[in-house]
């Protein structure tokens, strides 16, 4: 939904943030870069940022057709929010840019399964010893849907793209320990969704 600017709306960041805030909280309690990964909208990094002043956010997207709604939304806060800049997971190299944490929401069910490779190998690459990678979505859990909700929004996913599906939180974590990324924490959050906190050795 565009507003009356160039501002995309979703209605699932709305939802969101405000639970994801929370989360975060603790995680960043001194100045800390944070690298976005699929950025989309933009709600998130603008919303994190007015209520985490010690953040300096830099969105990214895989396309660039979402910079007009990123660069409104970060407008209020851009002294915190850098430029959008382009980044594919998948690139055997990213922009270059310091972070101390990656953060993405929503992002590895509605992709390939390449993309959640390409994102652990590129925060192995790019985190310092120490750095988080979050992760928010749906996540299976031994192998199984922790509510029917996720169950039709797994069938909903891959009939329209077989290579999408809810990825299972034990592959997740198996590999990330390949690439050095550690479980940190797994934290409940409301419609059945995870905050995965992994943290960079």
């Amino acid at each position: 939904m565009r507003g009356e600017d160039s501002r995309l709306t979703s209605q699932a960041c709305l939802r969101n943030q405000g639970p994801i805030l929370r989360a975060l909280r603790p995680l960043f309690s001194g100045p800390v870069r944070v690298l976005e990964i699929a950025s989309g909208t933009g709600q998130h990094g603008a919303y994190f940022a007015a209520h985490l002043p010690q953040l300096c956010w830099q969105p990214t997207d895989v396309t660039r057709s979402s910079f007009e709604s990123i660069e409104a939304w970060r407008a209020p806060v851009a002294d915190r929010v850098a430029p959008p800049i382009l980044l594919d997971v998948t690139w055997p190299t990213w922009p270059a840019c310091a972070v101390d944490a990656i953060f993405c929401a929503n992002m590895i069910h509605i992709s390939p399964f390449e993309t959640t490779r390409g994102l652990l190998r590129g925060a192995q690459a790019r985190l310092p010893s120490g750095g988080l990678l979050i992760l928010y979505g749906p996540f299976t859990r031994g192998g199984a849907h922790t509510a029917s909700s996720n169950l039709a929004f797994d069938q909903s996913l891959r009939a329209r793209d077989p290579r999408w599906g809810v990825r299972d939180l034990d592959a997740v974590v198996d590999l990330a320990g390949q690439r050095t990324l550690e479980l940190e924490q797994v934290i409940e959050m409301p419609a059945n969704n995870l905050t995965v906190v992994f943290k960079k050795v």
